[in-house]
């Protein structure tokens, strides 16, 4: 494994950021005075935000991405199939007990 170059939390050969946040315990945050309005933003700083955020997302590798598509279509193939039989096995035994046209 690759050693990490950052003051960061390693996981293999990707990092993980660790912050920590100070809070508040009287309900108040520490730089604003209570008698303050939060100030809105523009859409443009909103979207260079995402971006940044975007960023800073680790995306799945293809081959991590075809593993995690093929297990879910096969439980959803298996939930589909208990799904099936429990149907046709409460059906078939409805149409005994009551009776069936």
């Amino acid at each position: 494994m690759k050693a990490c170059k950052r003051a960061a939390t390693c996981v293999g050969y990707r990092q993980i950021q660790v912050r920590t946040v100070a809070i508040d315990t009287r309900g108040e945050t520490a730089d604003k005075p209570s008698g303050e309005k939060k100030t809105r933003t523009t859409p443009a700083l909103f979207y260079r935000q995402v971006v940044n955020e975007l960023r800073k997302v680790i995306w799945p590798t293809r081959k991590d991405l075809i593993t995690y598509t093929t297990v879910v279509l096969i439980f959803v193939l298996i939930m589909v199939a208990i799904v099936y039989g429990l149907d046709s096995a409460l059906g078939w035994a409805v149409l005994r007990i009551f009776g069936g046209a």
